[in-house]
Parts: C-alpha cells; sequence; structure tokens
C-alpha cells in the first residue's frame, strides 16, 4: 500500500514563518502561513542551503506542540513553513529559525492520500514494528521531485 522508509537525520535549522492553532482547521492556516512564506522567500534565499549545483535542498512544514518541545501535536500545535538553513547567527527579522533535533525518522512518499497516510503509519504500521512516535512529525518538500511532500514520522532520538 505505502512504501515506509528509515533514515537517519542530524539536528537541522529550518527559517521560515510560524503559527499555531487548532488541528481541526490547521489546512486553513497552514495553506495561508505557506503563501505568506512563498510570496518573501527571496528574504531568506540567500540562508537556504544549497547542493553543488546551487539547488535548494528543502523545503519544510516543521511541527511541534504548544510548548515548542517538539512533541507531537495533540488537538493543534506550531508550524514552521520554511526552508532547510545554514544556522547562522541572526535571522530576518519577520522569520522564525527552528533547531530541529536529530532523529531516526520513518518517512513515505504522500500521493493524494495525506490523511490515509498518515492513519496507517500512525495506526498499522508503527504498531505492528513496536514503534512509537517520539517528536513531532515534520512535512518534506523536495525541490529534485518538483515539491513532491513526504512526511516524517520520528521514531528516536539521535545519540
Amino acid at each position: 500500500m505505502f512504501e515506509i522508509l528509515t533514515c537517519e537525520k542530524e539536528s537541522f535549522c529550518v527559517i521560515g514563518k510560524e503559527a499555531q492553532g487548532p488541528i481541526l482547521n490547521s489546512q486553513e492556516w497552514i495553506v495561508k502561513l505557506w503563501s505568506e512564506t512563498n510570496a518573501h522567500y527571496y528574504e531568506i534565499d540567500a540562508l537556504a542551503k544549497k547542493d553543488k549545483n546551487g539547488n535548494t535542498l528543502g523545503f519544510w512544514g516543521a511541527m511541534t506542540n504548544y510548548e515548542h518541545t517538539y512533541s507531537p501535536w495533540t488537538d493543534g500545535g506550531k508550524y514552521l513553513a520554511g526552508v532547510e538553513a545554514e544556522n547562522f547567527g541572526l535571522t530576518p527579522k519577520g522569520w522564525t529559525k527552528w533547531i530541529i533535533p536529530g532523529y531516526h525518522y520513518l518517512y513515505a512518499k504522500v500521493e493524494n492520500n495525506y490523511s490515509t497516510l498518515m492513519e496507517f503509519v500512525l495506526k498499522t504500521f508503527m504498531p505492528s514494528q513496536k514503534l512509537e512516535l517520539v517528536g513531532a512529525i515534520h512535512e518534506y518538500y523536495c525541490p529534485e521531485e518538483n515539491g513532491q511532500l513526504y512526511l516524517f514520522f520520528p521514531i528516536s532520538k539521535l545519540k
């Protein structure tokens, strides 16, 4: 049904626009947040991590709970629409920087099945493998695949 893969990702920096709100209408407020981020992206493009050809490495919809401990959302939480960036000192005015902890992740491609994939991973796949979600889920938009969306599920912290 879904191809579930694993990877490790060291702690990384995301610079973007932040908002918070309830899970019930999250799609509404997150779409607005991405619109704002995209409209002003030129302000942070120079901070984005790039590959050897100068292409941006990735855009993230990073999530955390209201207390900002990178725990999963319950009834809602915080969302950062942004780009993986170099972790230099200052963040431009009007932008927010998060340092995402390093984790071992399960990840999977989203193909018009966001909620179905989420439910399958959390309620079927992870229990069958005796795995638990140990942090907030993140969205990754892959520039090499025309913005293909992947969901990243943290299953253990890196040491």
